[in-house]
């Protein structure tokens, strides 16, 4: 027998065994974190996915790391349908009054502030919801950032002691999104054709000067 078979045919062995992780990379991961405005009324979000998601925010950074962002989390059994009933989705299309029905988000995350909102809060927003948005994606669901709602009556229907900054809805979509290039002076509304919602982008030549 030759020298070290034993050994090679063991360490074969091993390798078979060993478990393939398959990488996720940001590009693909940035690919898919659309913005959806229809979701699957099938799938159940629930407050443990939540805050999975709300976990993110104690890894990323902070604006002189203040870390003044707070979060209260929605779902079907704790208000979702108030929070439905005051946000506002589509603003670039409202001859379709989106969401279409039977397709409303069922899951929200209010992102509150415990400072008033200034320029670094508003960093700290930007990081948290797109970090939250990717984490989602990852978890094989999807969400949109919310800016249009009623802040008043958010505020009083969910009892906040903060103020409310932005919403995420959050849910599996079931909307087809489809990016597409234009240059910097083409219009950069969304829009939709034949069923496909299609979000202009910027192209890279015309980004960099």
């Amino acid at each position: 027998m030759a020298d070290g078979y034993l050994e090679n045919k063991f360490n074969e062995i091993h390798d078979k065994r060993k478990v393939v992780v398959k990488r996720i990379s940001v590009d693909s991961l940035l690919e898919k974190n659309r913005s959806y405005r229809g979701y699957d009324p099938q799938t159940v979000v629930t407050r443990e996915m939540l805050e999975r998601i709300v976990e993110v925010n104690t890894k990323i950074p902070s604006a002189k790391n203040q870390q003044v962002l707070r979060f209260r989390l929605i779902t079907r059994e704790n208000g979702a349908a108030d929070v439905m009933a005051n946000i506002k989705l589509g603003g670039m299309l409202p001859e379709l009054h989106l969401p279409f029905p039977g397709t409303e988000p069922q899951a929200f995350i209010i992102v509150c502030a415990t400072a008033p909102e200034t320029k670094m809060v508003d960093i700290d927003l930007g990081i948290s919801a797109q970090s939250m948005l990717l984490k989602a994606v990852e978890m094989n669901l999807n969400g949109i950032i919310i800016g249009a709602f009623n802040k008043q009556k958010i505020t009083e229907l969910l009892q906040l002691p903060y103020e409310p900054l932005l919403i995420l809805a959050i849910g599996k979509g079931n909307e087809l999104i489809r990016l597409t290039p234009i240059s910097e002076d083409e219009s950069k509304a969304y829009y939709r054709k034949n069923g496909i919602h299609f979000v202009p982008k910027i192209k890279l030549n015309d980004l960099i000067f």
